[in-house]
C-alpha cells in the first residue's frame, strides 16, 4: 500500500479542489465523495476521505502557513498547487506519526520535488517562530506546543535527511537538462528565391451562443444563514430573561414555604428541647465574661501548650540549680556576659554599616537604571515616529491603487448590466411558466397530504381504544390470602431453628447490650477529655506568667537600648557610607536635570514643573533616610529579642 500513497494523495487533491467553503456544506460534500470512490478499496477511501476533512476541518490553522509562503513564493507557483500544499501541510502536522517517514517520502516524490523542498524548507525552518505564534492565537499555547510543535520537532532530524535526499535529486535532475542541450551548427545559406505563399482561405466564423445570466444567489447571501442568525438571537434572549427570573426568584422545589401549623408544631418542639437541656439552672453562675484576660497572639493547640509547658518547667529547673551552685560557692559568669554582649554590639554596628552601604549601592544601581530607561524611551520615540511616516506613506499608495482597480470594477460591471437587459422578456416568461407548475404540484401535494392525515388519525383511534382495553384489565383487584402466625417455626429442624417473635425479641436484648456498652464507653471518652482540659488550663497558667516576665525583661532592657544612641553615631562615622551617600546625592541630581531637559522638550509653557519634581525628590529622599533610620533600629530590637528568653533575671524567675 506504501506504493500507492502517492495516487491517492492525487486524488485527495483533486477532491480538494471541488469543495467550496462559501457554498457546499462539509457533510453533504462528505457523502457525495464517498459514493465517487465506492470502486476504491476501503483503506484507500477512508484514508482520502480523512485527509480532505481534516483539510477542511483545520482550515485556519494550515491557511497561516500556506498563505505567507504565497506571499513569498507567489510568483512560482499557481492557484492550483494551493490544495497540494494545504495537503502536504495537514500531513506532516498531524498524521506522520501515523503515515510513517517512508510512506509520507513517497507521497513527496510522487509530486513536484522542486516546489515540495521549497515548502517543507519554509515551513520546518519557520516553525518555532511566527507559526507557533500564530497558531498559538488560534488555540491554547500548552496544547499547540504538547500536539504540533513537539513531536514535528522530533521528526525533524528525518525530515532534513529527506530534504538532502530532493535536494540531490533536484541537482541531478539539472544537470542532465545541462547535458542533453545540443550546440547550434552553422549552415549555409539557401541563395533560391522563394516561391510566394498563396493566400489563405478565410474560415467561417461560428455564431456564438448567447451566454446564460448570472443567477440572483450568486450576489444575495443564502436564506438559511439569516434564519439560522434570528433564532440564535432569539434563542440568546429567551436564556437571558429566565436567567434574570431564576436569580430574582427563589427556587420554590428548594426551599417551599411552610404552613403556619408547620412553624408552630416546629417551635414547640424546640421549646421541649430546650427545656430539657436545664438541668440544674438554678445553680448557674451567668454567661461568662467576654473581657478576656489572656489574649493568647497565636492559637495553640494541646501538642504546643504541652510542649511550651514543658520548656519552661525545665527552665526553672535549670535556675534553681544555678542558685543552688551559687549557694554552694560557684562563680558567677558576669564578666564573660558583659564581654560577649559588647562583642555581639560591635558586630552589630558592622553589620549595620554593612546593610547601609548595601542599600545605598541598590538605591545608586536604581538611579542609573532610570536615566538609562529614559534615554531608551527617548530612542524609541524617535523611530517610532519615523515608522509612522512611512507607514503613513504605505498607506497612502495603497489606497490610490484601491481606488483605481475599483474604477475599473465599476466600468466592467456597467458593461455586464447593458448585456443583462436584453435578457428581461425571456426571464418573465420563464417565471411564468415555472408558477404555473409549482400551482399545481401544490395542489397534488395538499391532496396527499390530506389523505395522509385522514389515515394516522384513524391509526390513532385504533391504538386508545386498545390502551383503554388494557387499562381496564389491568384495573380489576388481585385477590391474596395470607395467612402466617409470628409465634410458629418455619419447620425445617434446624439447631438454632426460632420463630419470629423469638428473633425480635433476642435482637431487642442485644440492642440494649450494645446500647449500655457504647454509653459506658462515651462516659470513659468524656472523663478523659476532662482530664486534659483541667492539664491545658494549668499549663496556659504557667506559660502566661513565664510570658509576662519575659515581656518585662525585654522592655528594661530596651530602656537601656534606648539611652545608648551610639549606633546612629556609629552608622554616620563610617567614611564608605559616607562616600555612597555623596554619590547616591549626585545621580539624583542628574536625574532631575534629565527629566528637566525632557520636560522642558515636551511642555516648553510650564516651567514650574521641573521645581516641583526637585522638591518632591528631595522630601522623598530624606524621608526615605528616616524610614531607613528606623528600620535598621528595628532590626537590631529583633536581633537583641532573640536571647529573651537566655537572659532572665534571678529575681524574675523566683516570682514565677
Amino acid at each position: 500500500m506504501a506504493s500507492s500513497y502517492g495516487s491517492l494523495a492525487k486524488e485527495a487533491i483533486v477532491l480538494l479542489d471541488r469543495f467550496r467553503a462559501g457554498r457546499q456544506c462539509l457533510d453533504d460534500f462528505m457523502e457525495e465523495a464517498s459514493k465517487d470512490l465506492q470502486n476504491m478499496d476501503d483503506l484507500h477511501q477512508k484514508f482520502i476521505l480523512d485527509v480532505v476533512s481534516g483539510c477542511i476541518e483545520q482550515t485556519k490553522l494550515l491557511d497561516v502557513v500556506v498563505n505567507v509562503f504565497y506571499g513569498q513564493n507567489g510568483r512560482c507557483l499557481s492557484r492550483g498547487d494551493r490544495s497540494q500544499l494545504v495537503i502536504i501541510c495537514y500531513l506532516a502536522t498531524f498524521s506522520l506519526d501515523d503515515l510513517g517517514l517512508q510512506r509520507f517520502s513517497n507521497i513527496i516524490k510522487s509530486l513536484d520535488i522542486k516546489k515540495m523542498h521549497t515548502f517543507l524548507t519554509f515551513f520546518f525552518t519557520n516553525l518555532t517562530t511566527w507559526i507557533q505564534d500564530e497558531w498559538n492565537n488560534i488555540y491554547e499555547a500548552a496544547y499547540v506546543e504538547k500536539l504540533w510543535v513537539g513531536p514535528l520537532l522530533r521528526w525533524r532530524p528525518e525530515m532534513d535527511i529527506l530534504l538532502d535526499q530532493l535536494a540531490v535529486k533536484i541537482s541531478h535532475g539539472t544537470q542532465v537538462k545541462k547535458a542533453h542541450i545540443k550546440t547550434t551548427e552553422p549552415q549555409e545559406f539557401s541563395l533560391t528565391k522563394p516561391k510566394p505563399r498563396p493566400l489563405p482561405v478565410p474560415e467561417v466564423i461560428p455564431l456564438q451562443e448567447k451566454s446564460k445570466p448570472v443567477p440572483d444567489s450568486t450576489y444575495k447571501a443564502p436564506k438559511e444563514m439569516q434564519m439560522i442568525k434570528e433564532i440564535k438571537q432569539k434563542n440568546l434572549q429567551k436564556t437571558e430573561e429566565l436567567l434574570y427570573e431564576a436569580n430574582m426568584k427563589q427556587f420554590r422545589c428548594v426551599n417551599p414555604q411552610k404552613s403556619e401549623h408547620t412553624k408552630r408544631a416546629m417551635s414547640q418542639i424546640k421549646e421541649s428541647l430546650d427545656s430539657k437541656l436545664k438541668f440544674n439552672s438554678f445553680h448557674s453562675s451567668g454567661n461568662p465574661s467576654s473581657n478576656k484576660t489572656n489574649s493568647w497572639p497565636i492559637k495553640l493547640n494541646s501538642a504546643a501548650i504541652l510542649r511550651q509547658g514543658a520548656l519552661y518547667d525545665r527552665q526553672v529547673e535549670e535556675e534553681l540549680q544555678r542558685m543552688e551552685r551559687l549557694v554552694e560557692g560557684a562563680r558567677e559568669p558576669s564578666s564573660f556576659l558583659q564581654w560577649q554582649k559588647e562583642m555581639r554590639e560591635r558586630d552589630l554596628q558592622e553589620e549595620l554599616a554593612k546593610i547601609e552601604r548595601r542599600h545605598l549601592e541598590g538605591r545608586i544601581s536604581y538611579e542609573e537604571a532610570a536615566m538609562a530607561r529614559t534615554r531608551i524611551m527617548e530612542r524609541n520615540q524617535k523611530a517610532v515616529q519615523l515608522n509612522k511616516e512611512e507607514r503613513a506613506q504605505l498607506m497612502r499608495s495603497y489606497a490610490e491603487k484601491r481606488m483605481q482597480e475599483e474604477k475599473e470594477i465599476r466600468d466592467l460591471v456597467q458593461q455586464v448590466a447593458e448585456g443583462h437587459k436584453n435578457s428581461k422578456a425571456a426571464k418573465e416568461r420563464i417565471q411564468k411558466f415555472k408558477q404555473s407548475i409549482v400551482k399545481e404540484v401544490s395542489e397534488q401535494r395538499q391532496e396527499l397530504l390530506r389523505q395522509a392525515l385522514e389515515e394516522a388519525q384513524a391509526e390513532l383511534s385504533r391504538k386508545f381504544e386498545i390502551i383503554r382495553e388494557i387499562r381496564a384489565i389491568q384495573s380489576l383487584p388481585h385477590i391474596r390470602v395470607r395467612n402466617f402466625d409470628d409465634t410458629e417455626t418455619a419447620g425445617h429442624e434446624l439447631l438454632g431453628e426460632m420463630s419470629l417473635v423469638e428473633l425480635k425479641e433476642r435482637l431487642a436484648l442485644l440492642g440494649e447490650a450494645q446500647q449500655t456498652e457504647q454509653q459506658e464507653k462515651r462516659e470513659h471518652i468524656l472523663e478523659e477529655k476532662q482530664n486534659k482540659k483541667q492539664l491545658l488550663l494549668e499549663q496556659l497558667d504557667t506559660i502566661e506568667l513565664h510570658r509576662r516576665a519575659l515581656a518585662q525583661a525585654a522592655a528594661i532592657r530596651k530602656e537601656e537600648r534606648k539611652s545608648r544612641p551610639f549606633y546612629r553615631q556609629a552608622m554616620t562615622q563610617d567614611e564608605t557610607v559616607l562616600a555612597l551617600q555623596k554619590k547616591l546625592e549626585e545621580k539624583q541630581q542628574e536625574r532631575q536635570r534629565l527629566k528637566q531637559t525632557q520636560s522642558k522638550e515636551a511642555k516648553p509653557s510650564e516651567p514650574t514643573a521641573a521645581h516641583t519634581v526637585r522638591n518632591t525628590g528631595t522630601h522623598n529622599k530624606e524621608s526615605l533616610t528616616d524610614t531607613s533610620w528606623e528600620e535598621l533600629e528595628l532590626s537590631f530590637e529583633r536581633h537583641i529579642q532573640k536571647d529573651a528568653p537566655s537572659v532572665v533575671s534571678q529575681t524574675e524567675t523566683l516570682k514565677t
